[in-house]
């Protein structure tokens, strides 16, 4: 055994926990294998066991979005320094660290209790005596109930209401549930401040709530007692591209609708914080402006965000309509505008399909945007984050020459920052591209290359999807189709609205002889993002599902709109050309193989394409069967 990793991810309630186990090295890489919950239930069913236990969880982060390695750092320091000294103190026991988040244990609820409000201190403490930039943010929940026990994990709805709490509560504070409440009261010298009932995500009863008394730490008083600046405005995101997501506002006359808008508002903030290409405004200083009419203009000077997502909730009878805008903070322009109309069933189901199909609108539009908004001005400094924008400007040009110009800008930023994860990754995206089009005559010192540059974005951010998807998509070409299929579903696991990755995902599927399964993912990812600048290469691989499928007349439909819309992109004509000729129509198979070979003369792409990426030998052999009626040789 010499150290692969296999990762190991459970779905737990919304968190996500990582085993790293230590297998031999297989197809130079590591595996990726999801299990659900019910599953290790019934492995573990012998095995399993329950007791009374009082749940702490604790969240923090940094108080101002910043470096990642720097916030990961900041992260490990607040619990090897703060967190676990006083977690030992208390006598409780940590189960889990998810990187952002721990799991404690507690025989006792009073304890617990205690613990949480000198780790509440020790955060304020800490942030007295550092610079602004690296203060912390702490939440706490504590629930007290009956847990169940496998191995070294707790489970239950004990821990799911502990992880509620704290997602609910402001920064600083600490939220109990009301059984921890009335156990604790009289034995602590510690007041409780009632907020009432609450409905929270996969909990069947409303819980009532209680903050712990006590100065509840505003980022305002942060900055106050740290004697930092007014606003984040000041903190230097380099003039670029922070995003804010306002509070979406319930026009409905139900005060349920309050925890669906606010639900949405707060997994958007979760969905786009995990693309790591923009700085995300935390909750807690968006919430702020819950109830009140907002001045784009004020956001921008209080928070520094260039952009902004404000939206709105409204129920009639059994149907709910969520809007959501995209705005450019200093003109006010609308970048995108969005309305979405559903029936008004399963709440949670509803609230996760509505923040998907969000947040996968905006991510296209945004990042177009800030592009453009770049290519268009003059460059004005030597800046990394300008040399990649501008990058990918050419990068989605999707010619020879601008892939060239796209690699040499990807370059000049490497050159600024090496340790820049998503220029890395859109240089090996670009690298890999120009092989598998031949745009250059040894493809195969470009896929070497570009599996090398993957790899080291990984590295660097293992969370940023991007780099994930890059990876994947060299693999693919390099006959690595497991390690492939993983690191797609794993961009698609980090970002659940990463429209490409589904695209591509379901590709993997196609070629290995499931079209079915194929057109499914390929639809999924088009659905997240319809007006997508990448859909011409989208459509060539539910053009191919189809056609796999015997779908001729769809294949043909879809091969012919992915070639409107971009006459540079050849890939949906082949499978136009084999599925004409498939269904008896040869003289306009053969015309549309004289358009295809224009660009592609010895069909060397779809040569490429059946030799690299296909698996299953009937998909091949079905495709050459309809090129060969229309004339290839």
């Amino acid at each position: 055994m010499d150290g692969t990793l296999w990762v190991v991810r459970f779905r737990l309630c919304g968190l996500h926990v990582k085993f790293i186990m230590p297998q031999a090295r297989a197809n130079g890489g590591y595996f990726r294998r999801t299990f659900d919950r019910a599953a290790v239930s019934r492995d573990a069913r012998g095995r399993s066991r329950r007791r009374l236990a009082a749940i702490l969880f604790a969240g923090y982060g940094r108080l101002f979005p910043g470096d990642e390695a720097e916030s990961f750092a900041g992260a490990t320091l607040v619990l090897s320094e703060i967190i676990k000294p006083q977690v030992l103190k208390s006598g409780g026991n940590i189960i889990r660290w998810t990187g952002d988040g721990v799991l404690i244990e507690f025989e006792s609820v009073v304890e617990a209790v205690y613990c949480a409000a000198a780790l509440r201190e020790a955060v304020e403490r800490f942030n007295q005596a550092v610079l602004p930039e690296r203060q912390v943010v702490l939440r706490v929940g504590i629930n007290l109930d009956d847990i169940l026990i496998e191995d070294d994990d707790i489970f239950g709805d004990g821990v799911n209401i502990a992880a509620r709490l704290e997602a609910l509560a402001e920064p600083g504070s600490v939220y109990v549930s009301e059984i921890v409440r009335d156990r604790v009261t009289g034995k602590v010298e510690l007041t409780f401040e009632d907020l009432g009932l609450h409905n929270l995500k996969n909990i069947s009863k409303p819980v009532r709530i209680f903050r712990l008394g006590g100065q509840v730490l505003k980022q305002s008083a942060l900055r106050a007692a740290a004697g930092g600046p007014a606003t984040p405005a000041s903190l230097d995101f380099d003039d670029r591209r922070a995003i804010a997501i306002l509070p979406f506002v319930n026009f409905s006359s139900d005060p349920e609708q309050e925890f669906f808008a606010d639900g949405i508002t707060e997994d958007i903030i979760s969905m786009l914080a995990g693309w790591r290409a923009f700085p995300v405004i935390a909750r807690a200083s968006t919430f702020n402006y819950t109830g009140q009419t907002v001045d784009i203009k004020k956001v921008k000077q209080e928070l520094g965000a260039r952009y902004v997502v404000e939206g709105s909730v409204r129920k009639s009878g059994g149907r709910v309509r969520v809007t959501a805008q995209l705005i450019q903070t200093d003109t006010g322009h609308h970048i995108m505008a969005e309305r979405y109309d559903r029936d008004l069933t399963d709440l949670f189901e509803l609230q996760d399909e509505i923040t998907r199909a969000i947040a996968g609108a905006i991510e296209p539009e945004l990042l177009k945007f800030e592009r453009e908004r770049i290519a268009e001005r003059p460059q004005h400094s030597e800046d990394a984050y300008e040399f990649y924008q501008r990058g990918l400007w050419h990068h989605y040009r999707h010619t020879k020459a601008e892939n060239i110009e796209a690699q040499a800008y990807f370059r000049r930023a490497l050159e600024i920052d090496p340790q820049y994860p998503q220029a890395l990754a859109a240089l090996s995206i670009a690298v890999c591209n120009a092989g598998y089009l031949a745009w250059v005559e040894e493809a195969e010192t470009n896929y070497a290359e570009a599996y090398e540059l993957a790899q080291r974005a990984v590295a660097l951010d293992g969370r940023y999807p991007a780099a994930h998807f890059a990876l994947a998509l060299v693999c693919a070409w390099t006959g690595r189709f497991d390690r492939s299929a993983a690191e797609y579903q794993e961009a698609v696991n980090l970002n659940p609205s990463y429209a490409a990755a589904y695209v591509m995902l379901g590709s993997t599927f196609t070629y290995r002889g499931q079209p079915e399964e194929g057109v499914a993912l390929v639809e999924k990812g088009i659905r997240l993002s319809p007006t997508d600048p990448r859909l011409f290469m989208w459509l060539p691989p539910l053009a191919a599902a189809h056609y796999q499928l015997r779908n001729y007349a769809q294949s043909i439909e879809i091969g012919r709109r992915s070639w409107a819309l971009n006459r540079s992109w050849p890939i949906g004509l082949t499978y136009v050309v084999a599925a004409l000729a498939e269904i008896g129509q040869i003289d306009e198979a053969r015309a549309a193989l004289a358009d295809l070979k224009t660009l592609d003369p010895n069909l060397s792409l779809v040569q490429a394409t059946l030799q690299r990426l296909y698996r299953d030998q009937g998909g091949i052999d079905h495709l050459l069967e309809g090129l060969r009626k229309a004339g290839y040789q």
